[in-house]
């Protein structure tokens, strides 16, 4: 059976870190070993990872972010992933259902995440280090995350999942593998990510390797729906109750899974609140785009 050992970035004194220890340490085949990185503050959650990984003993090292508390099943599922299939280098999972941070923009974005990682189930090409397991020689022996590249959080998890890919490596998301997030989101917090920390970053990367991407954000639903907030914002801005219409009823037709599930979970109410939240996470998506295009020709240029 594979020996795990959980690395926990928490540089940052997160309030939220003996509740996940608590979630760790109780769960069902808890790991042999658990390691927090709690100094020096300087270090940012790729190069926390990266020292907790180097001290690491298990056979899989499982990364947990410090405000994400696992199911009790977690160990389990991961401990199955790998037993049974040793091609396997790479697992993720995904936010659960019932986020902890019951303020609306932290809920509707919770939920989001959870959505896109249920419906990206399978091989995947990309990585998440917010619950995601590697095999530890494969980890040390391809570098680990790219802390030089990243020193704030950023797509270090994204990158490291490109890296594995491009090596052959078996990359599998299991939506069942889950963890509640605890995190609080604020608006301003969805500008700062979905454009600077993540949008951004994650095209660059993608215009750097010069291939395209279905993986979870970038697949073709998630293009739909950009493209139907900016027919809205253009409908907006030109005072066309017709065309605005066409792009709520795309919008609609191509998110009625997330949508439906904010409803489910929380109420017909919550799921109309969804609708701008979302449209405004698009917006933001593609806002990303001509920032990234640029600063990639620009690098290209020196």
């Amino acid at each position: 059976m594979a020996t795990l050992s959980v690395v926990i970035p928490s540089t940052d004194g997160r309030a939220t870190l003996p509740r996940i220890l608590a979630a760790v340490r109780g769960a069902d085949a808890a790991p042999e070993e658990v390691i927090v990185v709690e100094r020096p503050a300087r270090l940012g959650p790729a190069a926390a990872r990266n020292l907790g990984a180097g001290e690491a003993k298990g056979d899989v090292v499982v990364f947990v972010d410090a405000d994400v508390e696992v199911h009790s099943d977690a160990f389990i599922r991961i401990r199955q992933a790998f037993d049974g299939d040793a091609e396997l280098a790479a697992l993720f999972g995904s936010y659960d259902d019932d986020p902890d941070a019951r303020r609306l923009v932290s809920d509707i974005r919770n939920l989001l995440h959870h959505h896109v990682h249920q419906a990206g189930a399978g091989p995947a090409t990309t990585f998440w280090a917010g619950l995601g397991a590697v095999r530890r020689d494969v980890f040390l022996e391809l570098g680990g995350f790219d802390e030089r590249r990243y020193p704030l959080p950023s797509v270090e998890d994204i990158e490291l999942g490109m890296r594995l890919h491009a090596d052959g490596r078996r990359i599998i998301l299991d939506p069942d593998l889950q963890g509640k997030h605890l995190k609080e989101w604020a608006l301003s917090d969805l500008v700062l990510t979905d454009v600077f920390r993540r949008g951004v970053p994650w095209l660059r990367l993608v215009l750097e390797r010069r291939a395209g991407s279905a993986a979870l954000n970038l697949g073709w639903r998630h293009r739909l729906s950009v493209a139907s907030a900016l027919l809205l914002l253009l409908a907006l801005r030109r005072r066309d109750l017709k065309l605005a219409l066409t792009a709520v009823a795309v919008s609609a037709a191509v998110d009625h899974g997330f949508y439906g599930l904010v409803a489910r979970r929380r109420g017909a109410a919550a799921a109309a609140v969804a609708v701008p939240v979302h449209l405004t996470h698009r917006l933001m998506s593609a806002a990303a785009v001509p920032i990234a295009v640029a600063l990639h020709l620009f690098d290209d240029r020196h």
